[in-house]
């Protein structure tokens, strides 16, 4: 089991690519992982013939040996068979894999020379090119005819980004097993009570690796973490009126929603106050070089944060380029680990569901989290006039073991008058 986050402790194989026994060429894909932030397709580390140890649904530790690959091209050339290797390109465990000798050994060689030359003859006859099983499964979804498809892959192998190329725009993006539901992962037998029960029946539904990730880290937060919360009402007409002025601009580009504003005036403002855009740690206050901003996606069964990195030094387009981005990627599960790492901040908005403010849990480690309500018309007092304006109400919900309430205070007050002078949000 591969490694493929930095917090990765152990992955879930929601389903192998490949099937036992197939030649595989370095670079294809092999299997599709879930691990503690998404779903990821692994690739083969080198050439051989696939031996699978772990069974689909299996959740396996990192390191563990999760498949063998043995090497077929020696043994066609009269040599002898490499040891297995492991899926994370590691010798694979003596414990792991059965040593035959004499009379079992030559019938295991001559099995593996058989279908590997099986497995070319049929490459080279058939009317397809080469290709990996995920490029073949895109191209019957999209219509895509192999044979018109250059590879960039092993050996001018298709992949199937060769495939979404071929498709166009609309089909750029992989369509895998969302993390949250892999379709494919043997579900829990579900329990149910008696008839008599007074809670009627009861389902218990499985939880996958990230939504097991999700209830530790909120757990953590709310039991090891002191928080405490700051709140502002923001007028956003102004911003309101740059971003209908953003339509009318030429080029096709994505006009920047409110949430992209709060984004660029969060990271602004992060840049001036590092202790915001830092972490507590036991040893002392960790503060990052970067500004790197996440912001809460709600996927189908789970919540992902996909990270907008450099927010502080990207334009309010470029930042609504990434995020809508993103965005659709969480939604159909194709984000990789590192966009969903990395994040100093975090912004969580549920003002498209209408909530006039919400206090969102901390992403741990992070010293802060901003929550995002509805743009709403409140009557305000300007001038002496009672007048119509736009309001949206942003809360602050913050760790005190690094950042204390003067600290915080000005840095919401930060974001508020950048939000309010929106202009500055464009140099």
């Amino acid at each position: 089991m591969p490694k493929l986050s930095d917090s990765m402790e152990r992955g879930t194989i929601i389903r192998w690519l490949v099937d036992e026994g197939q030649t595989v060429a370095e670079g294809d894909e092999l299997v599709e992982i879930e691990t503690d932030k998404a779903a990821v397709a692994h690739v083969a580390p080198a050439d051989g013939v696939l031996h699978i140890v772990a069974a689909e649904g299996t959740v396996c530790e990192v390191g563990t040996t999760i498949a063998q690959l043995s090497g077929a091209q020696l043994s066609a050339a009269g040599g002898t068979p490499p040891g297995p290797v492991s899926a994370n390109g590691g010798p694979a465990a003596a414990a792991d894999h059965t040593t035959t000798t004499g009379t079992d050994a030559l019938v295991a060689a001559e099995a593996v020379v058989q279908q590997a030359a099986h497995a070319t003859a049929t490459v080279a006859t058939g009317d397809a090119p080469p290709s990996t099983p995920l490029a073949r499964r895109a191209a019957a979804v999209h219509g895509i005819d192999l044979t018109s498809v250059t590879g960039t892959g092993p050996r001018g192998r298709i992949t199937q980004g060769d495939v979404f190329r071929a498709a166009g725009v609309e089909a750029l993006r992989p369509t895998p097993v969302t993390a949250a539901a892999p379709t494919t992962t043997p579900p829990r037998p579900v329990a149910a009570v008696t008839t008599d029960s007074s809670k009627g029946e009861v389902q218990v539904l499985p939880l996958t690796s990230v939504q097991r990730v999700i209830a530790t880290r909120m757990a953590e937060a709310n039991t090891v973490v002191p928080a405490f919360q700051l709140h502002l009402d923001v007028v956003m007409d102004e911003v309101l009126a740059v971003r209908e002025q953003c339509r009318d601009l030429p080029g096709g580009r994505p006009v920047p929603s409110l949430n992209d504003f709060i984004i660029r005036a969060a990271a602004l403002a992060l840049r001036d106050h590092p202790l915001a855009n830092g972490s507590y740690a036991d040893d002392g206050f960790r503060l990052h070089d970067r500004v790197n901003v996440g912001f809460a996606v709600a996927a189908e069964g789970t919540l992902l944060v996909p990270t907008i990195f450099d927010a502080d030094r990207k334009s309010v387009g470029a930042i609504a380029a990434d995020a809508r981005e993103l965005a659709g990627r969480a939604r159909n599960g194709s984000l990789s680990p590192a966009e969903l790492s990395g994040g100093t901040f975090t912004v969580s908005n549920l003002g498209m569901f209408g909530m006039t403010a919400i206090t969102p849990v901390i992403n741990v480690p992070q010293a802060a989290i901003l929550g995002v309500g509805a743009a709403r018309p409140q009557l305000v007092r300007v001038d002496g006039d009672i007048v119509d304006r736009t309001v949206v109400t942003l809360t602050l919900n913050c760790d005190h073991r690094i950042l204390y309430g003067a600290d915080a205070a000005r840095f919401l007050a930060d974001v508020g008058r950048l939000l309010e002078s929106p202009l500055s949000l464009l140099l």
